[in-house]
Protein backbone atom coordinates (compact mmCIF):
# COMPACT_ATOMS: atom_id res chain seq x y z
CA UNK A 1 0.00 0.00 0.00
CA UNK A 2 3.04 2.37 0.84
CA UNK A 3 4.41 1.82 -2.47
CA UNK A 4 1.04 2.54 -4.37
CA UNK A 5 1.72 5.75 -2.34
CA UNK A 6 4.50 6.70 -3.34
CA UNK A 7 3.77 6.15 -7.13
CA UNK A 8 0.59 7.82 -6.84
CA UNK A 9 2.77 11.06 -5.72
CA UNK A 10 5.40 10.58 -8.41
CA UNK A 11 2.92 10.56 -10.87
CA UNK A 12 1.08 14.26 -9.71
CA UNK A 13 4.68 15.48 -9.52
CA UNK A 14 5.18 14.72 -13.05
CA UNK A 15 2.18 16.00 -13.98
CA UNK A 16 2.74 19.09 -12.77
CA UNK A 17 5.86 18.77 -14.29
CA UNK A 18 5.29 18.32 -17.42
CA UNK A 19 1.68 20.32 -17.68
CA UNK A 20 2.76 23.59 -18.62
CA UNK A 21 5.02 21.85 -21.90
CA UNK A 22 1.82 21.84 -24.15
CA UNK A 23 2.00 17.91 -23.40
CA UNK A 24 -0.09 15.42 -21.63
CA UNK A 25 2.23 12.99 -19.03
CA UNK A 26 0.29 10.70 -20.88
CA UNK A 27 2.52 11.59 -24.16
CA UNK A 28 5.63 11.76 -21.89
CA UNK A 29 5.15 8.11 -20.54
CA UNK A 30 4.29 6.57 -24.23
CA UNK A 31 7.80 7.67 -25.26
CA UNK A 32 9.39 6.21 -22.26
CA UNK A 33 7.84 3.04 -23.40
CA UNK A 34 9.32 3.29 -26.82
CA UNK A 35 12.88 4.61 -25.53
CA UNK A 36 15.63 2.44 -25.25
CA UNK A 37 17.61 1.25 -22.56
CA UNK A 38 20.63 3.28 -21.79
CA UNK A 39 23.97 1.79 -21.87
CA UNK A 40 27.44 2.06 -20.68
CA UNK A 41 29.04 2.86 -24.11
CA UNK A 42 26.18 5.02 -25.41
CA UNK A 43 26.16 7.36 -22.57
CA UNK A 44 29.71 8.14 -22.64
CA UNK A 45 29.90 8.00 -26.75
CA UNK A 46 32.45 5.27 -26.23
CA UNK A 47 33.01 4.26 -29.66
CA UNK A 48 33.36 8.00 -30.81
CA UNK A 49 35.75 8.67 -28.18
CA UNK A 50 37.96 5.78 -28.94
CA UNK A 51 37.95 6.85 -32.88
CA UNK A 52 39.32 10.34 -32.19
CA UNK A 53 43.29 8.90 -32.16
CA UNK A 54 44.37 9.55 -35.41
CA UNK A 55 47.68 9.21 -35.51
CA UNK A 56 49.61 11.42 -38.79
CA UNK A 57 52.87 8.89 -38.91
CA UNK A 58 53.10 5.05 -38.93
CA UNK A 59 55.12 5.46 -35.29
CA UNK A 60 53.45 3.67 -32.49
CA UNK A 61 54.41 5.79 -30.07
CA UNK A 62 52.69 8.68 -31.46
CA UNK A 63 49.22 7.04 -30.53
CA UNK A 64 50.40 7.22 -26.91
CA UNK A 65 51.41 10.94 -27.64
CA UNK A 66 47.98 11.73 -28.95
CA UNK A 67 46.05 10.27 -26.63
CA UNK A 68 47.79 11.59 -23.48
CA UNK A 69 47.25 15.18 -24.72
CA UNK A 70 43.69 14.55 -24.99
CA UNK A 71 43.50 13.36 -21.29
CA UNK A 72 45.24 16.39 -20.28
CA UNK A 73 42.83 18.25 -21.99
CA UNK A 74 39.80 16.01 -20.18
CA UNK A 75 41.41 17.32 -17.38
CA UNK A 76 41.80 20.36 -17.67
CA UNK A 77 38.07 20.51 -18.34
CA UNK A 78 37.95 19.20 -15.44
CA UNK A 79 39.60 21.88 -13.27
CA UNK A 80 37.73 24.67 -15.57
CA UNK A 81 34.53 23.38 -14.13
CA UNK A 82 35.29 23.53 -10.36
CA UNK A 83 36.81 27.26 -11.28
CA UNK A 84 33.72 28.68 -12.94
CA UNK A 85 31.37 27.08 -10.27
CA UNK A 86 33.97 28.73 -7.68
CA UNK A 87 33.52 31.66 -9.61
CA UNK A 88 30.45 32.08 -9.73
CA UNK A 89 29.34 31.01 -6.21
CA UNK A 90 27.81 34.35 -4.50
CA UNK A 91 27.45 32.41 -1.22
CA UNK A 92 30.68 33.26 0.24
CA UNK A 93 30.46 29.78 1.63
CA UNK A 94 34.32 28.60 3.07
CA UNK A 95 33.15 25.25 3.04
CA UNK A 96 32.48 25.04 -0.69
CA UNK A 97 35.36 27.05 -1.55
CA UNK A 98 37.85 24.99 0.37
CA UNK A 99 36.06 21.86 -1.44
CA UNK A 100 36.51 23.27 -4.79
CA UNK A 101 39.90 24.03 -4.84
CA UNK A 102 40.14 20.34 -2.81
CA UNK A 103 39.46 18.78 -6.14
CA UNK A 104 41.20 21.40 -8.85
CA UNK A 105 44.01 20.39 -6.75
CA UNK A 106 43.29 16.20 -7.01
CA UNK A 107 42.76 17.05 -10.68
CA UNK A 108 46.47 18.18 -10.99
CA UNK A 109 47.98 15.62 -8.93
CA UNK A 110 46.83 12.98 -11.42
CA UNK A 111 48.17 15.15 -14.24
CA UNK A 112 51.79 15.86 -12.45
CA UNK A 113 52.28 12.00 -11.17
CA UNK A 114 51.05 10.71 -15.13
CA UNK A 115 53.41 12.98 -16.60
CA UNK A 116 55.45 10.01 -16.67
CA UNK A 117 53.93 8.96 -19.64
CA UNK A 118 55.39 11.40 -21.25
CA UNK A 119 59.17 11.23 -20.01
CA UNK A 120 59.78 7.53 -20.01
CA UNK A 121 56.46 6.35 -22.25
CA UNK A 122 57.67 7.01 -25.52
CA UNK A 123 60.96 5.98 -27.46
CA UNK A 124 62.86 9.18 -27.89
CA UNK A 125 63.91 8.20 -31.17
CA UNK A 126 60.47 7.19 -32.33
CA UNK A 127 59.81 10.98 -30.88
CA UNK A 128 62.27 12.66 -32.81
CA UNK A 129 61.07 11.35 -36.15
CA UNK A 130 56.57 11.73 -35.71
CA UNK A 131 57.20 15.25 -34.12
CA UNK A 132 58.72 16.62 -37.53
CA UNK A 133 54.77 15.67 -38.62
CA UNK A 134 53.02 18.08 -36.40
CA UNK A 135 54.39 20.90 -37.31
CA UNK A 136 53.82 23.97 -35.89
CA UNK A 137 51.33 22.21 -33.74
CA UNK A 138 52.48 22.11 -30.04
CA UNK A 139 51.47 21.96 -26.55
CA UNK A 140 51.98 25.83 -26.18
CA UNK A 141 48.29 26.08 -28.15
CA UNK A 142 46.50 24.37 -25.44
CA UNK A 143 43.99 27.15 -24.60
CA UNK A 144 42.38 25.69 -21.81
CA UNK A 145 45.49 25.89 -19.65
CA UNK A 146 44.93 29.78 -20.56
CA UNK A 147 41.99 29.86 -19.28
CA UNK A 148 42.61 28.46 -16.17
CA UNK A 149 45.01 31.38 -15.32
CA UNK A 150 42.52 33.85 -16.50
CA UNK A 151 39.90 32.27 -14.10
CA UNK A 152 42.47 31.53 -11.38
CA UNK A 153 44.03 35.44 -10.73
CA UNK A 154 43.70 39.07 -12.26
CA UNK A 155 45.72 39.15 -15.62
CA UNK A 156 47.97 41.94 -14.63
CA UNK A 157 49.88 38.93 -12.47
CA UNK A 158 50.30 37.11 -15.71
CA UNK A 159 52.04 40.05 -17.60
CA UNK A 160 55.57 38.91 -18.40
CA UNK A 161 57.73 39.63 -15.35
CA UNK A 162 60.03 42.06 -16.99
CA UNK A 163 56.73 44.33 -17.70
CA UNK A 164 54.70 43.55 -14.75
CA UNK A 165 55.49 46.36 -12.80
CA UNK A 166 54.46 49.04 -15.67
CA UNK A 167 50.97 47.95 -15.11
CA UNK A 168 47.88 47.87 -13.02
CA UNK A 169 44.64 46.45 -12.07
CA UNK A 170 44.07 49.92 -13.81
CA UNK A 171 45.33 48.69 -17.09
CA UNK A 172 42.73 47.73 -19.64
CA UNK A 173 42.51 44.12 -20.40
CA UNK A 174 43.37 44.30 -23.83
CA UNK A 175 46.55 46.41 -22.56
CA UNK A 176 47.10 43.31 -20.41
CA UNK A 177 46.86 40.59 -22.75
CA UNK A 178 49.08 41.83 -25.07
CA UNK A 179 51.71 41.72 -22.62
CA UNK A 180 50.82 38.44 -21.09
CA UNK A 181 53.68 36.42 -20.60
CA UNK A 182 53.20 32.99 -22.52
CA UNK A 183 53.86 35.09 -26.03
CA UNK A 184 57.39 35.35 -25.01
CA UNK A 185 57.45 31.94 -25.01
CA UNK A 186 56.64 31.54 -29.17
CA UNK A 187 58.06 35.11 -30.16
CA UNK A 188 61.78 35.00 -31.33
CA UNK A 189 63.91 36.85 -29.14
CA UNK A 190 66.09 37.88 -31.93
CA UNK A 191 63.62 39.41 -34.31
CA UNK A 192 60.48 40.29 -32.36
CA UNK A 193 58.42 38.13 -34.98
CA UNK A 194 55.66 35.98 -33.45
CA UNK A 195 55.78 31.78 -34.41
CA UNK A 196 53.55 30.38 -36.80
CA UNK A 197 52.27 28.55 -33.80
CA UNK A 198 51.50 31.89 -31.66
CA UNK A 199 49.84 33.55 -34.79
CA UNK A 200 47.29 30.73 -35.12
CA UNK A 201 46.62 30.59 -31.18
CA UNK A 202 46.12 34.18 -31.25
CA UNK A 203 43.98 34.24 -34.66
CA UNK A 204 41.46 31.39 -33.00
CA UNK A 205 41.56 32.11 -29.58
CA UNK A 206 42.26 35.75 -28.50
CA UNK A 207 38.58 37.29 -29.00
CA UNK A 208 37.52 33.95 -26.71
CA UNK A 209 40.52 34.94 -24.29
CA UNK A 210 39.68 38.43 -23.96
CA UNK A 211 35.87 38.07 -23.22
CA UNK A 212 36.77 35.11 -20.25
CA UNK A 213 39.01 37.96 -19.14
CA UNK A 214 36.64 40.54 -19.21
CA UNK A 215 33.66 38.20 -17.45
CA UNK A 216 36.29 37.80 -14.54
CA UNK A 217 37.53 41.06 -13.98
CA UNK A 218 37.61 41.23 -10.25
CA UNK A 219 35.69 37.96 -10.18
CA UNK A 220 38.60 35.80 -10.49
CA UNK A 221 39.26 32.99 -7.90
CA UNK A 222 42.27 35.60 -6.35
CA UNK A 223 39.32 38.02 -6.06
CA UNK A 224 37.19 35.79 -4.43
CA UNK A 225 39.56 34.88 -1.70
CA UNK A 226 40.60 38.65 -1.11
CA UNK A 227 36.66 39.51 -0.85
CA UNK A 228 36.25 36.84 1.92
CA UNK A 229 36.12 38.30 5.96
CA UNK A 230 39.49 38.46 7.51
CA UNK A 231 39.09 35.39 9.66
CA UNK A 232 38.12 33.13 6.66
CA UNK A 233 41.38 34.28 4.63
CA UNK A 234 43.08 33.34 7.67
CA UNK A 235 41.56 29.53 7.61
CA UNK A 236 44.81 27.10 7.37
CA UNK A 237 43.05 24.68 5.05
CA UNK A 238 42.00 27.14 2.50
CA UNK A 239 45.72 28.65 2.90
CA UNK A 240 47.33 26.11 2.56
CA UNK A 241 45.10 24.34 -0.38
CA UNK A 242 45.88 27.65 -2.81
CA UNK A 243 48.77 27.95 -2.29
CA UNK A 244 49.12 23.73 -3.36
CA UNK A 245 47.13 25.05 -6.19
CA UNK A 246 49.72 27.61 -7.10
CA UNK A 247 52.79 25.47 -6.28
CA UNK A 248 50.60 22.53 -9.05
CA UNK A 249 49.64 24.84 -11.87
CA UNK A 250 52.65 27.39 -12.10
CA UNK A 251 56.19 25.20 -10.38
CA UNK A 252 55.08 21.03 -10.71
CA UNK A 253 53.00 20.97 -13.66
CA UNK A 254 55.70 23.25 -15.22
CA UNK A 255 59.07 21.58 -14.22
CA UNK A 256 57.22 18.42 -15.63
CA UNK A 257 57.16 19.48 -19.47
CA UNK A 258 60.91 20.40 -18.29
CA UNK A 259 61.83 17.28 -17.52
CA UNK A 260 60.33 16.15 -20.88
CA UNK A 261 61.60 18.68 -22.66
CA UNK A 262 65.42 17.71 -21.68
CA UNK A 263 64.80 14.39 -22.06
CA UNK A 264 63.67 14.72 -25.74
CA UNK A 265 65.06 17.66 -27.12
CA UNK A 266 68.21 18.38 -25.15
CA UNK A 267 72.02 17.21 -26.19
CA UNK A 268 75.22 17.74 -26.26
CA UNK A 269 75.61 19.21 -29.46
CA UNK A 270 72.73 21.94 -28.74
CA UNK A 271 69.23 21.63 -28.21
CA UNK A 272 66.64 20.39 -30.16
CA UNK A 273 64.08 23.57 -31.00
CA UNK A 274 60.16 22.41 -29.63
CA UNK A 275 57.58 21.63 -32.12
CA UNK A 276 56.00 25.06 -32.78
CA UNK A 277 59.75 26.99 -32.22
CA UNK A 278 58.33 27.50 -28.33
CA UNK A 279 61.46 29.12 -26.42
CA UNK A 280 61.44 25.74 -24.54
CA UNK A 281 64.40 26.76 -21.94
CA UNK A 282 63.26 30.32 -21.21
CA UNK A 283 59.25 30.11 -20.81
CA UNK A 284 59.35 26.60 -18.88
CA UNK A 285 61.41 27.60 -15.94
CA UNK A 286 58.93 28.72 -13.27
CA UNK A 287 61.94 31.09 -11.86
CA UNK A 288 61.88 33.01 -14.84
CA UNK A 289 58.54 33.37 -15.36
CA UNK A 290 57.73 34.04 -11.92
CA UNK A 291 54.00 33.31 -12.22
CA UNK A 292 51.88 33.48 -8.93
CA UNK A 293 47.88 33.33 -8.83
CA UNK A 294 47.61 33.95 -5.13
CA UNK A 295 50.92 36.61 -4.49
CA UNK A 296 49.02 37.93 -0.97
CA UNK A 297 49.77 34.37 0.37
CA UNK A 298 53.31 34.99 0.72
CA UNK A 299 56.06 36.30 1.63
CA UNK A 300 58.47 39.17 -0.54
CA UNK A 301 61.36 36.55 -0.25
CA UNK A 302 59.60 33.65 -1.08
CA UNK A 303 57.92 35.87 -4.42
CA UNK A 304 61.34 36.78 -5.56
CA UNK A 305 62.43 32.88 -4.86
CA UNK A 306 59.46 31.56 -6.79
CA UNK A 307 60.33 28.06 -8.56
CA UNK A 308 63.92 28.70 -8.06
CA UNK A 309 64.98 25.68 -5.39
CA UNK A 310 63.06 23.33 -8.05
CA UNK A 311 64.77 25.05 -11.48
CA UNK A 312 68.07 24.00 -9.77
CA UNK A 313 67.34 20.70 -8.93
CA UNK A 314 66.19 19.91 -12.79
CA UNK A 315 69.75 21.22 -14.03
CA UNK A 316 71.52 19.90 -11.01
CA UNK A 317 69.61 16.48 -10.61
CA UNK A 318 72.93 15.28 -8.38
CA UNK A 319 71.86 17.84 -5.67
CA UNK A 320 69.49 17.06 -3.09
CA UNK A 321 65.95 18.61 -3.95
CA UNK A 322 64.95 21.28 -1.44
CA UNK A 323 61.40 20.88 -0.49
Amino acid sequence: MEDKEKIKSQISKLEEKYKDSGQDLSSYLDGLLHQRYLTYWDYIHLDTLLSLQVPRTHFPDEEIFIMYHQITELYFKLILHEQKQLVDDKSDNLAFFIEKVRRINSYYTVLISSFSVMIKGMEREQFLQYRMALLPASGFQSAQFRMIELYATPLENLVHITERAQFSSESTIEELYEHIYWKRGATDKDTGEKTLTLKQFEYRYTPRLIRIAKQVENATIYHKYLSLPKEQRQDKTLVESLKTLDINANINWQLMHMGSAHRYLRRDTGDIEATGGTNWKEYLPPSFQKIVFFPELYTEQELNNWGKQWVDHMLNPDKSRVE
